[in-house]
């Protein structure tokens, strides 16, 4: 169901459906509009990609055409640009910008390195992972001890906002203490301020790389 369609009473005995929505500055086809889920086979594209990319992260649209082509299956590229789009994927190889910063959101140095980690809250580390789901996909986020990798706290969420990130943070903090330094990539989630913030409160060493070293969820 549209979000659109949760703001309108389809039973109100004095308010039309035309009525409601120029009271709300909708247009009505945002009302009868239903999102079309995904195929099963594109469902099941998108479980070989994820797949693929946990085992060759290198891997960008030109690859997968090829792996797919090793599997016997021809697949249309532009087709596999808008499923790795949808899965929040790309292959990971050097580029002028390797990570896109959300304007007004600071990024803060790794601290990590030549750093020898030798005790629990010494360092913990976030990340993101994708996990496919027989009807769709799932994102799930954990914070880790570094030291002991044991999880901490994790959530799971349909979508790339920070809430389910900071529910996440929020529990870790209230379970275990919290740590010296905490280390993430440089994703939108936790440059942000509410995520940044959180840390900061808790006087929280904040470390950011490109890419979480030694903290990648399988």
């Amino acid at each position: 169901m549209s979000e659109a369609r949760s703001w309108i009473d389809f039973d109100h005995r004095q308010l039309s459906i035309r009525e409601q929505c120029r009271l709300l500055g909708l247009h009505r086809n945002n009302v009868y509009y239903e999102p079309v889920p995904e195929s099963g086979e594109n469902l099941r594209l998108m479980r070989l990609m994820d797949e693929e990319h946990l085992k060759r992260p290198h891997r960008g649209s030109r690859q997968m055409v090829d792996f797919f082509e090793d599997q016997g299956m021809t697949v249309n590229r532009k087709r596999i640009q808008r499923l790795m789009r949808k899965m929040g994927i790309e292959g990971i190889s050097p580029k002028r910008r390797t990570t896109l910063r959300m304007e007004g959101h600071q990024v803060f140095p790794y601290l990590l390195r030549g750093l020898e980690i030798n005790r629990p809250n010494h360092v913990w580390c976030c990340d993101i992972t994708y996990i496919p789901m027989r009807l769709g996909f799932l994102y799930l986020v954990a914070v880790m001890d570094w030291y002991s990798r044991y999880v901490l706290s994790w959530r799971l969420s349909n979508s790339m906002d920070v809430d389910f990130c900071m529910d996440a943070l929020e529990n870790a903090f209230s379970s275990f203490g919290r740590p010296e330094i905490f280390n993430t990539d440089q994703g939108s989630q936790f440059t942000s301020r509410e995520f940044t913030g959180a840390l900061k409160s808790q006087d929280v060493a904040i470390s950011m790389g490109v890419i979480v070293e030694s903290c990648v969820l399988e």
